[in-house]
């Protein structure tokens, strides 16, 4: 008998095939690619580029967006501390089970706090976690308001707003930094090329 979180009497069901065998099929390594940063810096763009430069190449993945998931898994969840923490478990939970099926799993969150994305990264048994933060500036996000969300924050309809009135933790060590350069910010073409030149390089889009 076992016992997890809430559940009793549940046991671990092994499937007779393995991520081995899935990622062999699919002729690729499966991974989350985790993409943080303040609304607005470019998350759901560099997603859906970075989906579809994958497809070009014949690599499956699947985007997990945010705003996305607050429409079905995550729809009973608001934005308190604790209910921030619960959708980007939830998320990472998911995004584990595509990396494990053998796709490249795409997670495009705000996802504020480093200890969440943290805990997301410990789930992944192989370390295929590769965390991308846009890091580009609060003022540059406000100017790409195009849902008024950071008026509204500004001007206190909306409260716990990241960057406004709730925090932002940057990440200590992650994999790709994206920034503007020379205060321009990069095509979604060049930051897409950058994730798959790094994928590349470690071996996630080539034959298992």
């Amino acid at each position: 008998m076992s016992t997890v979180g809430n559940s009793t009497n549940i046991f671990w069901q092994e499937s007779p095939v393995g991520k081995l065998e899935r990622q062999k099929l699919l002729k690729q390594k499966g991974c989350v690619v985790w993409i943080t940063g303040l609304s607005g810096s470019g998350k759901s763009t560099l997603a859906c580029s970075l989906s579809r430069e994958l497809y070009t190449r014949g690599k499956l993945s699947y985007v997990l967006d945010g705003d996305n998931l607050r429409h079905g898994l995550n729809k009973d969840l608001g934005f308190k501390a604790e209910d921030r923490t619960e959708n980007i478990r939830r998320v990472g939970e998911v995004a584990k089970l595509f990396a494990d099926a053998g796709l490249i799993c795409i997670a495009s969150l705000i996802s504020p706090y480093r200890k969440d994305r943290d805990a997301c990264r410990a789930m992944l048994p192989d370390a295929n976690f590769v965390e991308v933060f846009m890091n580009m500036p609060l003022e540059l996000c406000e100017e790409r308001d195009s849902k008024d969300l950071y008026k509204l924050a500004r001007a206190g309809k909306i409260k716990g707003f990241t960057g406004i009135d709730d925090t932002y933790e940057p990440p200590f060590n992650c994999e790709i930094e994206i920034n503007q350069k020379d205060g321009i910010c990069p095509t979604p073409g060049a930051m897409a090329g950058e994730v798959v030149s790094y994928l590349e390089e470690k071996g996630y889009l080539q034959d298992q």
